[in-house]
């Protein structure tokens, strides 16, 4: 799967990685070296994040249902708790630095 940004068409991520049980959530990206170039790990449902036991930053996507953003965190650092994003269904976990304010709220994003 891939993740496109509808507003542009640009992708991205070329592979998107699903966690979709509960321990796959649980562990996220904890305890990797990092994360490929143009790979990002999605989470559902997911309406909040920590970036605990994690060694790198990342940027995060948060959607609705129907893949609205409803909001973004970007550069997220290590041992980093972020906010309740309340309508939240699922979270896009990217490379730190990888969105550089491509995505802003409001925007849709399609995981195909």
């Amino acid at each position: 799967m891939k993740c496109v940004l509808e507003r542009t068409g640009e992708v991205l991520a070329q592979e998107v990685e699903v966690a979709d049980r509960f321990f796959a959530r649980l562990k996220g990206l904890m305890f990797r070296a990092g994360l490929a170039p143009q790979k990002a790990l999605l989470l559902k449902p997911c309406p909040q994040i920590h970036t605990c036991f994690m060694r790198f930053t990342i940027d995060a996507v948060f959607c609705n249902k129907a893949g609205e953003v409803l909001y973004v965190s970007e550069q997220m650092k290590p041992w980093r708790f972020g906010k309740f994003v309340c309508g939240a269904k699922w979270t896009l976990e990217f490379n730190g630095g990888s969105l550089a304010g491509k995505v802003k709220i409001g925007d849709k994003l399609k995981v195909e």
